[in-house]
């Protein structure tokens, strides 16, 4: 009996997590297709059945009357998200590396001990450093611009590279590092030739979570820029006024949120693929 009701009890409950994980887009995806009448009218969920679609909030978050152009936030949220995330990677790949297979020590303080500093500044809130960076920014000229933006971006990403990749790379065999200094590489040589290609796993987890750290940034985004550079998350928060436009509104964060399901999709299938059989030779 046990062994019967288990199948079912399990698919019961990913069935109801699918259900609560889907609803959300479900309703956005039905309320972008609806004009004020539809929304206003009650919930309604069945096109053509229980509504007449429309592409009225479409057409908004591409500069219709009433809406908001997300064209420029799009393009400005991929800059500071791209440029973020590769700088990120390169220098948290680099310190990840170092801490896997060398020792530092000053005083009390050791690997683990600089790898947890790293992971504590996610830790923080971000209103202790968005003042600090304010100044910083304001004292280089670079508020309200990209680059400034790129930096402080960098800054919140460098530590989940550094978590992700020193995991990874503590469970690559140091006999790959071994054989390749006795083909003569010395050490960054052995990192890039050896060690990153059997890293792509770890890379793409360590990317993912960059993209959608960075992507996602509101905050930080909101209080160091303010007209010249606009990212998407802000475009979509503007929508929010007293009489929330929810059929563009729900437009705008479906448009928001596309990127990071197709990333997620494709990291998903390359993942699937990637492993370190044969590294060792």
């Amino acid at each position: 009996m046990r062994s019967r009701l288990y199948p079912v009890f399990k698919y019961t409950v990913i069935a109801l997590w699918a259900c609560f994980v889907a609803g959300p887009f479900f309703w956005a995806m039905t309320t972008s297709f609806k004009n004020a009448n539809a929304v206003q009218g009650g919930p309604t969920y069945l096109p053509w059945a229980q509504y007449e679609p429309t592409l009225t909030g479409w057409r908004n978050i591409f500069g219709g009357a009433g809406g908001i152009d997300v064209i420029d936030p799009f393009i400005n949220s991929a800059i500071v998200t791209i440029a973020a995330s590769a700088i990120s990677l390169a220098l948290g790949s680099l310190a990840a590396y170092a801490l896997s297979r060398y020792r530092f020590r000053l005083g009390f303080i050791k690997n683990s001990d600089i790898v947890f500093f790293f992971v504590s500044q996610r830790i923080m809130p971000p209103v202790v450093l968005v003042i600090p960076f304010f100044y910083l920014l304001q004292w280089g000229g670079l508020l309200d611009t990209i680059p400034g933006l790129v930096i402080v971006t960098v800054a919140l990403l460098l530590p989940i590279a550094v978590w992700v990749m020193v995991d990874f790379f503590n469970g690559i065999p140091r006999e790959i590092d071994e054989m390749a200094m006795l083909d003569g590489c010395p050490p960054f040589q052995t990192f890039v030739r050896a060690i990153l290609p059997n890293s792509l796993p770890g890379l793409t987890v360590a990317a993912m979570f960059c993209a959608v750290f960075g992507w996602n940034d509101f905050f930080f985004a909101f209080r160091l820029t303010f007209t010249e550079v606009q990212t998407l998350p802000q475009a979509v928060v503007a929508l929010n006024s007293s009489i929330p436009p929810w059929w563009t509104l729900s437009a705008a964060a479906l448009f928001g949120v596309a990127p990071l399901i197709l990333l997620a999709l494709w990291v998903e299938r390359l993942l699937s693929k990637g492993n370190l059989s044969g590294a060792v030779r």
